[in-house]
């Protein structure tokens, strides 16, 4: 077993961290330095690494290094917040660093296998079994038991997706649900009911046939159909299955599904575009974005998403958009509260007890969640979330309302967080599913193959 410092750090971390017999820093294990081919790491790092923000911040005193991903204006409000820790904090400077997130995601795989992590790092809910079984990130139970953390305000079943192997490796900074955007206009002129929690699948296969059999028109002159197709997205199949019980996960081993699982929803996507009810393949293929997905395109009328990104798609096609619930098997959700991201300490951190005290300040003061806002989706106190919540408005107003109607609607506990092959997975599940839209197999031996390459990767 390993003893804690008064910090509450594990003795093998922080400044009083264990060396090797020649004196050397640990460096994270092999499943790290893995992280950086399961995301598909090119040569072309230098390239990606440039396009993260520089640094801020001077290096006297204790100095932290904090890493996130987002936009312009999660990058303001951050900054903001960080300057006032750092006034509370004499002698304390955090130096800041934020890109796109496909570039963060390379750097910081590049950093995890090199040992620098930053002291404060914003991960991905996929990266969290990867990077704590390959001793990248620290524990956190011991600042959490001590109170430098505090998680009082914060739900326990949701806390557990930032969990590896029964510790608590990283703590959620917003709480996310996927849902439905969908033209309100174009389902009214369909005469579709407004989506309510229990809709299902099949409620949602018939407004994808009525909005198509409508005839209208893409501004390119080309059919207009229900939907973008959801099958390459493996959120959205994850959706489908919770709704009949199952997981995409049995443990951090082996999946929770079968091939006939996958067939299944393939086959029941492949037969709507077949009929011409949701976005053919090519224009699936192209949607990396709001903008260049179908719906963005004005080829489809609605799309899967997270509650994050909705404001974006009001943004784009204007008021007439709105957010639903995705659809049920016989009222069951499949859906469940996620973190849109998690925060972490580096394993390598020089002063993690600081490091702990900006995470506990970003998640818990309140100051802090009124300059943060929903801008990484409903902070996870529910006392900030409360608070912020009395000053949002049009679309931020919309996706709150959303998550409280979902809540009492009723959803199942969040799973753990995923094993750490399911980045790997995740991209082989795009990628089969392109094949098979493109009539390079059948949903069958589309399904096969992506069981045998997810077994290969778990087992590895």
């Amino acid at each position: 077993m390993v003893s804690a410092t008064h910090d509450g750090f594990p003795a093998a971390v922080g400044a009083g961290r264990l060396r090797d017999k020649d004196g050397r820093l640990p460096r994270p294990s092999r499943r790290a330095v893995l992280a950086v081919a399961a995301i598909g790491l090119s040569t072309s790092l230098t390239g990606t690494l440039s396009a993260c923000s520089a640094a801020s911040g001077d290096t006297s005193g204790v100095t932290l290094r904090f890493s996130w991903w987002g936009n312009d204006d999660r990058a303001a409000r951050t900054e903001k917040a960080i300057r006032l820790f750092e006034k509370e904090h004499p002698g304390v400077t955090v130096r800041t660093s934020n890109g796109e997130f496909g570039s963060y995601l390379q750097k910081l795989a590049t950093q995890a296998a090199g040992g620098g992590v930053p002291d404060v790092v914003q991960l991905d809910y996929r990266q969290i079994s990867q990077y704590a079984g390959g001793k990248a990130i620290m524990p956190l139970d011991g600042v959490i038991k001590n109170r430098t953390i505090r998680t009082s305000d914060m739900d326990k079943d949701f806390l557990r997706t930032g969990t590896y192997k029964g510790r608590q490796f990283a703590l959620p900074m917003g709480r996310g649900i996927t849902g439905y955007a969908y033209d309100s206009a174009v389902y009214k002129k369909a005469g579709i009911p407004t989506p309510r929690p229990s809709w299902t699948w099949q409620d949602w296969a018939k407004a994808n046939k009525k909005i198509a059999a409508l005839g209208l028109k893409s501004p390119d002159g080309r059919h207009f159909t229900g939907a973008n197709d959801g099958g390459g997205n493996e959120d959205v199949f994850e959706t489908w299955l919770r709704s009949r019980g199952k997981n995409l996960y049995a443990d951090q081993t082996k999946l929770g599904f079968t091939e006939d699982d996958l067939t299944a929803f393939w086959s029941f996507l492949s037969t709507l575009r077949e009929e011409g009810a949701i976005a053919q393949a090519r224009d699936s293929v192209q949607a990396k974005s709001t903008e260049t997905s179908p719906i963005g395109r004005r080829l489809a009328a609605a799309d899967f998403t997270w509650d994050a990104p909705f404001p974006g798609y009001t943004a784009l096609l204007g008021e007439n958009i709105h957010f639903a619930p995705v659809p049920t098997t016989g009222g069951r959700q499949g859906t469940y509260f996620k973190p849109s991201m998690l925060l972490g300490i580096g394993s390598q951190s020089e002063h993690p007890k600081e490091a702990a005290q900006l995470i506990d300040f970003l998640l818990n003061d309140p100051r802090a969640g009124d300059i943060l806002g929903f801008s990484r989706s409903t902070p996870p106190n529910r006392e900030i979330a409360a608070r912020v919540a009395k000053s949002l408005e049009g679309s931020e107003r919309e996706i709150y309302d959303y998550s409280q109607t979902m809540e009492k609607y009723g959803l199942d506990i969040p799973p753990t967080a995923p094993p750490p092959g399911d980045l790997a997975i995740q991209t082989a599940f795009k990628r089969i599913h392109q094949r098979m839209i493109y009539g390079m197999a059948t949903p069958r031996e589309a399904a096969r193959e992506l069981i045998d390459e997810a077994n290969r990767e778990l087992e590895s």
